[in-house]
Parts: C-alpha cells; structure tokens; sequence
C-alpha cells in the first residue's frame, strides 16, 4: 500500500512477545509484554462467547492504570490460568501497579476454543503463562504458524473437524512516517476466510470429499436454528502502535480493527464465536486516531492471511 512500509514485528521495541506452546497437545500461549510503562488498552468484543479475564481495565469508566500484558491463549475459559502465570512472573520482576503493600500486574487475555482439535484435557496453565512471559522477558521470539495461541487454531468447522482446515498464528507490522503499527492475532474462526488483496478464498470449510472448498455461510442457510451450533471457535488479536491515544481512543481503535475480520472471515461475529481486539497505545507519537484506526485494520488484514499462509 502506497506510504505505507512494512517493518519487522521486533522494530516495535515498546513490545516483546513470548510464545510457549505444547505441541502434543496442540495448545499454547503467547504473551505480548509492554515496557515499564505499560500501555493503554482498549477492546472490541464482537463474538457472542468470549472467554477473557480483566477486560473491564480496557473501559474508558474504570481507573486510567496502565496494562502491562496481553495474554492470547488457547484452551477455551480454562486457559485463563495461563495468566495467573504471567502475573506471577511479572511479579517476580518487580514489574506491577504499586498498591502499597504488593505489587499487581495489570493482564488482560482472552482464550480460543483449541479443545477439538488436540487434547481436550491438557489446557494452558499458569507454568506455561510465566514460560511465556520470561521469553517475552528474555527479548522475545515471535513467529507465525502453529505457535504459541494459534498451536491449536483451525478455520472452516460450520460442518465439524473433519471438514476444517489447519491456521495458525499471524503477525504483521507497518509503519507509516514516524507511526508504527502492528497486529497479533490467532484465527480459529468458525467460517471462511478470504485475503482482500486477491479476493480469494484461502482456507476454510472443506467439501464433503476433501477436494476442494465448501461455503460456510451456504451450511448456515441449510442448518437454520441450531441450539448448539460447533462451539470450536474464536478469532483473538491484538493491534499495537507507538501513537500516543487515551483509553476511548483506544477503544475505537479496537472497533475499527474488526473491518479487518469482517474482510477476511465469512460468517464472522457470531454466537458461536468469541471474536476479541484487544488495541494498546505504547508510545509518544502524535497521530490522528482516524489513519490509526484505518492503519489498525490493515495490519489486522494481512496478520489474518499471515495466520494461514
């Protein structure tokens, strides 16, 4: 895109991120660290089940304290424990809101459901949270594929696992003049999923044969009403910039992020997903919250076919 040059996901020195995963058991957890400062974050919920802990930080009506990590995992509302973990960690560094007799980390996360597609039974944890965390620490080691939250990610199981596909974990940064920007997202979406520069379908909902793609939303007319349609889902990501934005800001930041997966993923927000955007302001840069907001939903965009390709 014209202006715009796309830069190394480590060129954000205002974030590291750590990713552990268990590959046996297809699950994982990826934390994205900001510095002492920490940052301030707002949300997008657009799925009908998120599964997230301490969300309420990100409301513009609750203390203005800053957020020292996101944490992105696996392992539906049991992989919550993932972040006891991190705060633990983040403790043991000295690194929290100074209360006067302790130190808390502030850590916001919410979860994918992994549970259908490794092991239903072995979930992040709080050892694997602080892993996590002290490789983030340690200056991190961010990558795409089947790492960390997106271990166990797949797309396309309106019909079941049989007919999903494999996705992954994704990233992308840009920067547009002195504004960086970038997205971590882990796709494990219930439909289809599309990259906006081709127009193309790249993954998703699989034939009954295995040949060749079959289409989410035509399943969905022929299922009509269904009490429990396949709960196996969740799109969670997060945007991150050195512009310098307060928590409402932030918040509609985090609301135009979700073009990117309006874009790329078909059906997406549904009752049966638990769809997330997180967006955390950890810089100095003046910027105008529109170019943010769109740049936001570009880098969330490419990050979504990062997770696949």
């Amino acid at each position: 895109m014209k202006g715009i040059r796309e830069i190394a996901i480590t060129d954000m020195p205002e974030v590291s991120i750590g990713n552990v995963q268990s590959d046996e058991a297809k699950t994982g957890v990826t934390v994205l660290l900001f510095d002492k400062k920490g940052a301030v974050v707002g949300v997008d919920i657009s799925g009908g089940g998120p599964a997230s802990r301490e969300t309420p930080l990100t409301s513009p009506v609750t203390a203005d304290n800053p957020i020292n990590a996101i944490v992105l995992s696996g392992g539906s509302a049991y992989g919550l424990a993932a972040a006891d973990g991190v705060m633990r960690c983040l403790e043991d560094h000295g690194i929290g809101f100074e209360t006067g007799y302790a130190r808390v980390p502030l850590v916001c996360q919410s979860c994918i459901y992994d549970l259908g597609y490794g092991s239903a039974t072995v979930r992040p944890d709080s050892a694997m949270g602080y892993a996590a965390c002290e490789k983030a620490l340690a200056g991190g080691n961010p990558s795409c594929g089947s790492v960390g939250a997106g271990t166990g990610a797949t797309v396309g199981k309106i019909c079941g696992m049989e007919r999903a596909m494999k996705s992954g974990l994704g990233m992308y940064a840009v920067e547009l003049g002195e504004l960086r920007m970038a997205a971590v997202v882990a796709v494990n979406a219930l439909g289809d999923i599309f990259d906006p520069s081709t127009g193309k379908k790249i993954a998703g909902l699989l034939t009954a044969d295995g040949t060749s793609f079959g289409d989410s939303c035509e399943e969905l007319w022929k299922m009509g009403r269904r009490e429990n349609l396949f709960t196996g889902n969740t799109t969670i990501g997060a945007v991150f910039t050195n512009g310098k934005f307060n928590k409402a800001q932030m918040n509609k930041i985090a609301s135009m992020t979700r073009n990117a997966y309006a874009r790329c993923i078909n059906p997406v927000g549904t009752m049966a997903d638990g769809d997330s955007i997180y967006a955390a302001s950890a810089g100095d840069v003046e910027a105008d919250l529109n170019v943010a907001g769109t740049l936001a939903a570009y880098v969330m965009e490419r990050a979504i076919v990062a997770a696949i390709r």
